[in-house]
This record gives structure tokens, sequence and C-alpha cells, in this order.
């Protein structure tokens, strides 16, 4: 008699391949895929640094769209009271004398880029350096001199407008020759150097905002003075003050145009000495935002 055996007691065998490994004497484990090393920690990326022409020109729209809401009253004031200046001097003022005339005018002409590079940057710098939004530009890859002449050249642009103003209006108001006016273009870049990094170096080193705003008040009203009053009718201090101060240099440059016969020799040596301080204030408006950096 045959015996079968029972299919659902039978333990199917299973090929060797199937069978655990793990069940298997002496048997030998898969091995494991290698896993890397972890990477030895280098130095921090640090982005290159931005050429000055393209960090300058991303300061300059940057600074000048932030004010572009208070462009129409800045020009506004800053052509206002110029302009108030020609007319009230209008009626005391002996138009004959030319000489006299055309300083009121370049004096007055001056005085918009003194309000808006001199006075209004001053204020800026200051309340960027207490405010710490200075700390923002000095983290980026961008030269620090990128930074000053960026903002200094963005209001010195809303200055372009209201000279130009002022001094068409004072040579018809005063019966001046309008044929050298296009000197007001030299005139006013170089003023607007000399006189944006004055007020930028004001901003910078100034210990308060308040004071920062005070001396570019100040700074203003000595260009209003010794800028619009002839020279001849100062006394000998206040020709020695005229002396030294910059803007009157660029009032003399501006008030040659309105001449007949222009000393070019005089005119040029004028605007030479607004660029030499223009690039001394600059370089010394740089100087203070590095301290800021290192403070």
């Amino acid at each position: 008699m045959t015996v079968v055996p029972d299919a659902r007691s039978a333990s199917p065998v299973r090929p060797a391949a199937e069978l655990p490994v793990s069940g298997l004497t002496g048997s030998v484990l898969p091995a494991r895929p290698a896993i890397p090393a972890a990477a030895e920690p280098g130095p921090p990326w640090i982005p290159p640094a931005t050429g000055f022409g393209a960090a300058f020109g991303a300061v300059y729209r940057g600074q000048l769209a932030r004010s572009k809401v208070g462009r129409i009253p800045l020009l506004f004031v800053a052509s206002f009271q110029s302009v108030g200046i020609l007319v009230l001097l209008r009626g005391i003022l002996d138009v004959d004398n030319t000489t006299a005339a055309g300083q009121v005018v370049a004096g007055s002409t001056v005085l918009v880029v003194a309000f808006v590079a001199l006075n209004l940057l001053a204020q800026r710098f200051g309340a960027l350096r207490a405010a710490g939004a200075l700390d923002y530009y000095l983290t980026l890859p961008v030269p620090p001199a990128a930074v000053v002449l960026g903002t200094a050249a963005s209001y010195a642009t809303f200055a372009a407008p209201g000279t130009l103003i002022t001094a068409v209006f004072g040579s018809l108001l005063y019966g001046l020759s309008l044929s050298g006016l296009w000197l007001l273009l030299p005139v006013v870049v170089l003023s607007g150097v000399c006189l944006s990094g004055l007020g930028a170096a004001v901003g910078l080193l100034a210990p308060r905002p308040e004071l920062a705003t005070l001396a570019g008040q100040v700074g203003m009203s000595i260009v209003l003075f010794l800028g619009v009053i002839p020279a001849d009718r100062l006394p000998e201090v206040g020709r020695l003050a005229r002396d030294a101060l910059p803007s009157t240099y660029a009032v003399d440059a501006l008030a040659a145009a309105f001449q007949p016969g222009v000393d070019w020799v005089t005119v040029v040596t004028d605007l030479a000495v607004c660029a030499v301080v223009g690039v001394a204030a600059l370089a010394v408006a740089v100087f203070a935002l590095r301290r800021v950096a290192t403070s």
C-alpha cells in the first residue's frame, strides 16, 4: 500500500536562493554600499566685489527712486528761495552794474546746489548713520566710494533743474546776456561734487543727526551770504572768509559768463579749485564711511 503524504502537512522546499541569509551558518553577507565621508568644511563663500561703475549705478538708482516721492516739493523749495532772493535784491541793486548783477545771479544759482547737495545730503547721511541703515550697504560687496558718490549724485540730480530755472530767470530779470549760460553745466557739476562731498563728510562725521542738520543749514547760510553779496561790498574779514569757501569759486566762474569779456584762465582756475576740493571732501567722506564700518 502506498502512503501518499498530505499536501497540507508537507513543507515546501524553497530554493537556496530564497532561504534567509541570516539563517545560514558561515554565509557571507552582501557588502553594503559605501557611504561617502563628509566633506571637510571650507572657508565661507564670499561674493566677488562689484565693479565701481555697476555699484555706483545701483546706489544711484536706488537713492533716486527713494527720493522720487519728494522730488516736486524739493525742486520747488530749492528754486523758490533762490528766485525769491533774486526778486528781493532786484529792488535795491543797480541794474547797470553788470558785475554785481552777475554776482547775485550766480550766487543764487549756486545756492540751489548748496541747498540740495550740502544741506539735504548732510541730513541724509546723518539720518542713515543714526538709524544704522548704512550697515546694509556695508555688508554688500561694493566700494564705499560708490555708496558716497551714488548717494551724492542722486541728490545733485535734483538740483539741476532748479539751477537752470534760477539762472535763466535771473538773467532775464537783471537784463544779462544768455549767451554764456553754457558754462552752467561745468559749474553745476563741479560745484555739486564739491558741496556733495562736504555734505556727505559732515553727515558721516557728525556724532548726532541733529548736529548734521545744524551744520548743513549753517553751511548753506554761509554759501548764501558769501556767494550772493558782491565781493567788493564785503569787509576785509568777509573777503578772507569768501576766499576760504570753495563754492565762491563756482560763483565767480559763473558770474564771468555774464560779462562781455571772459578771462578763461581765471574761470578754469576757479573750476579746478572746486574739483580739487570736491575730490578731497569725497575722500574724507569715504574715510568716515569706513570708520563707521569698523566702529
